[in-house]
């Protein structure tokens, strides 16, 4: 069993970046193997909205989320982890989110497996990019785990407060456990998505 952490932080071994790895931490401790991708020195394009990955299931952008998409693939478990940059979640997590739409493509790649949340705040904006991580682990068929929202602003910070880091220990515990129940979303929606606009090209 495999569990990926996802610091979406440009800041390395900032605190986003610890509560990952603690989480990480609390993982292995359930004896899963972990890695951590951040995103901290990496070449993290935008999607250009070229749509070529509706077509071929794959992204034209050469950039390194490319290695990140196999890592997610491989995962059983997702740690999804963001800093709030002006209310909201980092560029380099949003780049993430929409690069990863190739991976619904022609199937759910990320179907079944487990996501967790952990964003860390100055001030306000924290809620909002966890209710865009849940929303977004939901339209990839994953099961959400709970999540982990604090507040810092200093480099290190999250180390002076025991709650935040048992908190995302627990969280990789959780995860874990998740992933041991053998989720499998119902196979008759696993091709598709429902909403309010799905149209003809979906066979509806």
């Amino acid at each position: 069993m495999k569990v990926l952490g996802i610091s979406s932080s440009p800041r390395r071994k900032g605190n986003t970046e610890t509560l990952i790895m603690e989480a990480l931490k609390g993982a292995e401790a359930e004896g899963a193997e972990t890695e951590l991708f951040s995103v901290a020195g990496k070449d993290i394009k935008p999607c250009d909205g070229c749509q070529t990955c509706v077509l071929t299931g794959q992204c034209h952008i050469k950039d390194d989320v490319q290695g990140l998409f196999q890592k997610m693939i491989a995962a059983d478990g997702i740690i999804f982890g963001t800093p709030i940059y002006f209310y909201a979640m980092s560029a380099q997590a949003k780049a993430i989110i929409d690069r990863t739409y190739c991976l619904r493509r022609p199937d759910f790649k990320l179907a079944n497996k487990v996501g967790g949340i952990i964003a860390v705040a100055g001030g306000i904006g924290l809620m909002e990019a966890i209710k865009d991580y849940y929303f977004y682990i939901a339209i990839n068929h994953m099961l959400a785990a709970d999540y982990v929202g604090a507040y810092a602003s200093d480099r290190g910070e999250v180390n002076n407060n025991r709650h935040y880091l048992k908190s995302a220990w627990e969280l990789g515990r959780e995860v874990v456990q998740l992933v041991k129940i053998g989720f499998q979303y119902p196979s008759e929606f696993q091709r598709r998505g429902l909403s309010s606009y799905v149209t003809e090209k979906w066979g509806v």
